[in-house]
């Protein structure tokens, strides 16, 4: 079993530094379809996220994918929703509603975000912007808050929601906003994690393992982003927002173990991708006259 958490991790993991997620937005509904209380997976896919963005930090931040203004601003505001954020899901934990209300949210919200990049024509291209000309303070702020705020509701690093707006709002170019997110996603899910860690218990054992694979997961994925050009980047962002829907609906209908089916195979999918364009790559580095 202990193996199966660290894959789990990992797999996550390299999902996350691909698309600057933090990886909670799907850790939640996975840990809740294998039988833990919502506010339990809650605070244990925050707990993991510090991993992934920890370890997709500082890959990203090798290939220079970070514009530090608009990360920390993002970071403060998402914090500052945080501790708005607990007391909404403590309420709706004690009136028994987190089942319901937790998972409609996430299809409400990954709908809206799999028809915007999904419905995208393909040949639209964004620019990439030097950071002082892509900073706005008042939409830099509305996207953390935001982000803060559903991070530490949903369970997730705040990323899957900050990703896609700094693409539309901000016209960030894809991996830019990839390695942005991931330090705002930080300090967003460290300040939701040390605010559960206070009012309930945890498996600190299972949130290790996961992390485990996690450090080693965030690292692939942010060096995949190199193969992807931006559209491709966002038709794979696209696909695991719809995915993941289909799992929690499934859910709703207590269809879980179907439901987890359902996301498994789109990631392994994914994965086997990653592996062949991989090789591919490497392939043709290989034979190319030096």
């Amino acid at each position: 079993m202990d193996l199966l958490y660290i894959f789990l991790g990992l797999a996550v993991g390299i999902i996350s530094g691909f698309f600057g997620l933090g990886g909670g937005f799907i850790l939640t509904p996975v840990l809740i379809l294998f039988g833990y209380e919502p506010v339990t997976a809650i605070a244990t896919s925050l707990m993991y996220s510090i991993g992934t963005s920890v370890s997709g930090v500082f890959a990203h931040l090798r290939m220079k994918n970070i514009y530090w203004k608009t990360a920390i601003t993002l970071g403060l505001s998402g914090v500052l929703a945080t501790q708005a954020a607990h007391p909404v899901v403590m309420w709706l934990s004690e009136k028994h509603w987190d089942k319901i209300v937790i998972p409609a949210l996430y299809i409400i919200l990954m709908g809206y975000f799999a028809v915007q990049l999904l419905m995208k024509k393909k040949n639209t291209t964004v620019a990439e912007m030097p950071a002082e000309n892509a900073f706005s303070m008042t939409n830099a702020l509305m996207i953390g808050f935001t982000g803060g705020f559903l991070s530490t509701t949903l369970g997730v690093g705040g990323g899957f929601v900050m990703v896609p707006l700094m693409i539309s709002v901000l016209k960030l170019e894809p991996r830019k906003a990839v390695g942005t997110s991931l330090v705002s996603v930080f300090a967003i899910v460290s300040a939701g994690f040390l605010t559960y860690a206070q009012s309930i218990t945890l498996n600190y054992h299972i949130g290790i393992l996961l992390i485990i694979g996690a450090l080693i997961g965030a690292q692939l994925g942010a060096r995949l982003t190199s193969l992807y050009q931006n559209h491709q980047m966002e038709t794979y962002l696209g696909g695991i927002y719809a995915a993941t829907i289909v799992s929690v609906f499934l859910q709703l209908l207590h269809f879980g173990h179907i439901g987890l089916g359902v996301v498994s195979v789109y990631i392994i999918i994914l994965l086997l991708v990653f592996l062949k364009d991989s090789a591919r790559y490497w392939r043709k580095k290989a034979s190319a006259p030096s």
